[in-house]
């Protein structure tokens, strides 16, 4: 416990240096430690390049949209299932030995997916392609989690282990929750562009090289990027779980926001509240998941009407990129306006605007509304993320952090599947309706968060 004090201490009181970045994201590399911010960035591409660079292989290798399909849904199971575990295995080991087994792991499963995928003998049906969907399994289960480990470590440096020498040095709890804010609109700007950059950047490799290079690519990625980021200095500032839960705290969201002190209660108590809490913004990124697979199967089915389907990539980036500039702004929104109001306020703004989807009659009046319906996404998976760190249990951030990311990931599988059963035999308008129910699940969640936790004990 001392010795993670000191590393957080250390890392959070270290000596400024100048920084380009502007305001308050000035902190963000004096509170990590240097080459925190572009480690933390690349080191996440390969999972975005993985479904992706899944589907793309499969696809022209077996000549199967379906096989594809099957292979890149595969890794989107994987990745559901293995994050939690993997997460929870950190909270339990901590994040440096658990990172550094998984890159290896990982790096073999893609090697494994490439060589099944050129040394099956034929694609003539599903069975001869259990091999290949085998390995798109253990590659997505296996994919080291580095978004939200990175999170973890935000917490960890701007509020949960705090030490009061560094308190009475002049951080306020609202000095630390204003770096908290800042570092996950930071963390969210992250994720919009890697999963932008990545499904891009697999395009390119496949088309003008070879449709092995973007796994191979991640694949080298992965064993180079993720132990660096690994073995960091800011992955002290996270201590492993005790074996026995503590007695804690669990800070209400408007005791949190506000600064004022957390209510103590009992500890069996405390954790089958905390359970019943924390599966709200895990539902919540279910929602989140399928809005944003619901959306991309709806464009695809669009963009084929005006254009072509395969345009249907760049106009989902139209979305990705407001959302990724909203994600920032979140960090200078002002303290009293709670987390729990914050979630509400974003998503009837996403419910409303998601009604848009509807009107754009050609490529130009959509890419327009994208880009405003992107205003508020960012937002909301920011303040989600947030809520999830505030009602974590002691000890379980990696494994709700987690849960979280494993959340969007099944949520966008569904999405994709019902919005492309409806694209196909109602046209995309159908496809569009799951989205805007996806919004619309999101504040109905976000008004029983502020309900339930102006009333928790």
């Amino acid at each position: 416990m001392e010795k993670t004090s000191v590393a957080s201490n250390t890392l959070s009181s270290a000596p400024a240096r100048p920084s380009r970045l502007p305001g308050r994201f000035a902190r963000l590399p004096e509170l990590a430690g240097p080459g925190f911010l572009p480690l933390g960035l690349f080191a996440r591409l390969p999972l975005a390049m993985l479904t992706v660079g899944t589907l793309t292989l499969i696809t022209a290798v077996s000549h199967s949209y379906a096989i594809g399909g099957m292979a890149a849904g595969a890794v989107g199971i994987g990745s559901a299932l293995g994050a939690p575990v993997l997460g929870s295995l950190a909270d339990r080991a901590g994040q440096r030995i658990v990172l550094l087994v998984a890159a290896v792991i990982n790096t073999l499963a893609v090697v494994g997916l490439l060589a099944a995928a050129y040394l099956t003998p034929g694609y003539g049906s599903v069975v001869d392609a259990v091999g290949v969907l085998i390995a798109a399994f253990l590659a997505g289960a296996s994919c080291p989690q580095v978004g939200p480990m990175a999170r973890v470590r935000w917490m960890a440096l701007t509020t949960r282990n705090l030490s009061p020498s560094a308190a009475s040095g002049g951080r306020s709890v609202a000095a630390n929750r204003a770096d908290l804010d800042t570092a996950l609109s930071y963390e969210g700007t992250a994720d919009e562009v890697t999963f932008v950059l990545g499904p891009a950047l697999v395009g390119v490799l496949a088309s003008m090289v070879a449709p092995w290079l973007p796994l191979a690519l991640a694949a080298v990625m992965t064993i180079t990027l993720v132990p660096a980021f690994a073995v960091h200095p800011s992955q002290q500032a996270v201590e492993p779980a005790p074996r026995k839960p503590r007695t804690g705290v669990v800070p209400s969201l408007g005791q949190e926001s506000s600064g004022a002190q957390s209510t103590q209660v009992a500890p069996q108590r405390r954790h089958r509240w905390a359970g019943a809490v924390v599966a709200v913004p895990v539902v919540a990124m279910v929602c989140m998941g399928t809005f944003f697979g619901a959306t991309q199967n709806a464009l695809s089915a669009f963009s084929a009407q005006y254009a072509t389907a395969e345009i249907a990539g760049l106009l989902y980036a139209v979305m990705g990129l407001s959302s990724a500039v909203a994600a920032l702004s979140v960090a200078f929104w002002p303290q009293r306006f709670s987390l729990a109001s914050r979630w509400v306020v974003a998503a009837l703004a996403m419910s409303v605007l998601s009604l848009l989807l509807l009107l754009p009659a050609g490529i130009w009046p959509m890419i327009f509304v994208l880009l405003i319906l992107g205003i508020p996404v960012g937002p909301v998976m920011v303040t989600v993320f947030s809520i999830g760190g505030v009602v974590a249990p002691t000890g379980r951030m990696a494994t709700v952090m987690t849960a979280l990311a494993s959340g969007i990931v099944a949520g966008t599988a569904l999405g994709s599947y019902l919005a492309g059963q409806l694209a196909e035999t109602q046209g995309p308008g159908a496809a569009f309706v799951v989205s805007m129910a996806a919004a619309a699940g999101l504040l109905l969640l976000g008004v029983l968060t502020s309900l339930v936790m102006k009333r928790q004990p």
